[in-house]
C-alpha cells in the first residue's frame, strides 16, 4: 500500500483541540477514505490536523509534506475565497447592493480556459456558472462550486467536509462519478461525513470518530461496506426530545398565510422565476422541492420580505397585499425562517444560550444583552434537546453540525405562526436529524402554524407535511 502520509502521534493537537490516536491514521494514494462520527466528534479537527498541523506541537505525521498539495474544503471557505467577510445573506437578492461582489469567473482566473475546470464543470452541471456572481449561487450550486474549485488544482490529497449536503439526488451521483475517477488518477480522497447512509459504495477505508478519540480504521474492501455502515452506527446514540417550553404565542387571524401571483424574479437578462403560482393557507403543510438552482431560496425570499423584488410582484402575506403599508418588521416577526444562508453568514461569537434567546426577537443579528428571563428560556430549549452542556460555549467553537442545531432552536423557540425551514437538517448526524424532526413536528403541531419545508431528502419531510410544491430550473 503506497501511503502518502502517517499520523503516529498517540495525541494530535491543534488550537484549542487535542485529539487521542492510539491507533495512528494513514491516507493511502488514489484511495477513498471516510472520516465518520456523530456531530461533534472532532473530524474537522483531524482533518486540519492531517493537512495543517505537523509542526504544532508534538504532531508526529510521517511523509513528505514539502512536496505535498493538501486542500481541507469546508463550505464557510467562500469567505475566504471571495474577500468579502462583511456579507450578508439578503444581500444575494438585492441587485444594486451587489456591484462589489465577484464573479465566478474573476475568481478562477485563468482556470476557466483549461481542460481541467472544464471536464468538472461538465461533470457537475455548473456549465453556466462563470458569469454568476457567487454570492448570487444557490446553496448547491455554491458548494458544487467550491468543489470544482478546489478539484480543478489537482491536490494530492483533498478533505471534503460533508460534501453531500444541500446536493440534489442527480448532483450527489454526479460528485460520486467525479470522485471516483480522480481517486482512480491518484488523488487521495477524505470524506469528512456523520451519517452512516452517507458512505460511498466505493469508498476504501472508514476512520470512526467518536468524543475526539480516533478508533481503528475499517478496511471496507475486506469488511464490505454494510458491515461498515452498521459497525460505525454503532457510535450514534440515540437521543430523545424532551419536554419543550410551551411560551406564550398570539392567536393566528389569518387565512391566507401567503399567495404569489404569476411571480417573476430576474436579474439582469438571468431569469430565476417565472409565471409562479402558490398559495398557502393558515395551517397547511407543505414541502417546497426542487433541483439545485431552480430558485427556491429566491421563492422564500419573497415571502420572508428579503427580496425587494416583491413590492413588483402580486404578492399577498398574512392578507394583507404586499406594499400596502406594512413593514418588513411586521411580516418577520410573525416567521421562524432558517436556511443554509443564514448558517453561512451567521458569525457571532456569543455564547450558545444567548444565541438561541436572540431567537425571541425578530433580528436575524445579535443586538444588545439578551433579558434574564430570555435566557432561561433558551436553556430550557436547550436541555429538552439534550446540548444544556454547549450553553456557554461560544457558538463559534461548535462544529457545523452543532450549529445548525443551534440555530434551528434559535428559529424553533419563537414558536412563530409561519416556519420556512430551508434545508434545516444539513449537517446533522442521523440521531439528531430524527431528534430535530420531531422537534420541528411537535412545535407544529401545538401551535398549529403554518410549515413550508424545503430539502433534498424526502425522507426528512416530517410526517405532517401533506401537500408538495415542486419548482424546476429555468433552461436558458
Amino acid at each position: 500500500m503506497d501511503y502518502i502520509f502517517e499520523a503516529v502521534s498517540p495525541r494530535l493537537q491543534y488550537p484549542g483541540i487535542a485529539l487521542d490516536n492510539p491507533h495512528g491514521v494513514k491516507i493511502a494514494a488514489g484511495r477513498m477514505h471516510a472520516i465518520i462520527g456523530p456531530n461533534g466528534a472532532g473530524k474537522t479537527s483531524l482533518a486540519n490536523i492531517l493537512a495543517r498541523g505537523w509542526n504544532f506541537g508534538l504532531n508526529k505525521i510521517v511523509g513528505d509534506r514539502k512536496n505535498l498539495s493538501i486542500k481541507v474544503l469546508e463550505f464557510t471557505d467562500i469567505h475566504t475565497l471571495s474577500g468579502c467577510r462583511d456579507t450578508y445573506y439578503q444581500q444575494r437578492f438585492e441587485a444594486t447592493m451587489n456591484d462589489d461582489m465577484p464573479t465566478v469567473g474573476s475568481l478562477i482566473e485563468g482556470k476557466a480556459g483549461r481542460d481541467t475546470w472544464r471536464t468538472i464543470c461538465n461533470h457537475l452541471n455548473l456549465n453556466d456558472i462563470e458569469s454568476k456572481s457567487l454570492n448570487s449561487l444557490s446553496s448547491g450550486e455554491l458548494r458544487k462550486f467550491l468543489i470544482a474549485n478546489a478539484l480543478s488544482e489537482t491536490p494530492n490529497v483533498l478533505f471534503l467536509d460533508n460534501p453531500y449536503i444541500g446536493l440534489d439526488a442527480g448532483s450527489r451521483q454526479l460528485l460520486n462519478d467525479l470522485l471516483q475517477r480522480l481517486s482512480a488518477d491518484g488523488t487521495a480522497i477524505v470524506l469528512l461525513l456523520c451519517n452512516p447512509d452517507d458512505l460511498p459504495e466505493f469508498v476504501d477505508f472508514v476512520i470512526p470518530m467518536s468524543q475526539c478519540r480516533i478508533l481503528p480504521t475499517i478496511d471496507v474492501k475486506s469488511t464490505g461496506v454494510d458491515a461498515a455502515r452498521t459497525a460505525v452506527g454503532k457510535l450514534f446514540a440515540t437521543r430523545t426530545l424532551g419536554e419543550i417550553p410551551v411560551g406564550e404565542r398570539p392567536t393566528a387571524n389569518f387565512d391566507i398565510a401567503f399567495s404569489l401571483n404569476d411571480c417573476r424574479v430576474c436579474y439582469g437578462k438571468t431569469v430565476i422565476l417565472d409565471h409562479v403560482d402558490w398559495t398557502v393557507r393558515h395551517g397547511e403543510r407543505w414541502a417546497l422541492l426542487g433541483p439545485n438552482g431552480s430558485g427556491k431560496s429566491t421563492l422564500l425570499s419573497l415571502v420572508c420580505a428579503d427580496n425587494p423584488q416583491s413590492y413588483c410582484n402580486d404578492i399577498t402575506i398574512f392578507d394583507r397585499r404586499r406594499g400596502s403599508g406594512e413593514s418588513i418588521w411586521d411580516i418577520k416577526r410573525r416567521i421562524g425562517f432558517l436556511s443554509p444562508e443564514i448558517h453561512l453568514y451567521f458569525r457571532e461569537a456569543r455564547n450558545v444560550k444567548a444565541v438561541v434567546a436572540a431567537g425571541l426577537r425578530d433580528t436575524v443579528g445579535m443586538f444588545g444583552n439578551e433579558p434574564a428571563h430570555n435566557i432561561e428560556i433558551a436553556a430550557r430549549w436547550l436541555d429538552a434537546f439534550g446540548i444544556a452542556h454547549l450553553a456557554e460555549r461560544r457558538f463559534t467553537t461548535l462544529s457545523a453540525g452543532e450549529q445548525r442545531l443551534v440555530l434551528l432552536i434559535r428559529t424553533l423557540i419563537k414558536q412563530p405562526e409561519m416556519l420556512i425551514l430551508d434545508e434545516p437538517l444539513h449537517g446533522l448526524d442521523a440521531p439528531t436529524k430524527r431528534l430535530a424532526r420531531t422537534a420541528i413536528e411537535a412545535v407544529t403541531a401545538r401551535t398549529d402554524a403554518t410549515l413550508v419545508y424545503v430539502t433534498h431528502y424526502e425522507s426528512e419531510i416530517p410526517s405532517l407535511v401533506t401537500k408538495t410544491k415542486r419548482i424546476e430550473k429555468i433552461k436558458g
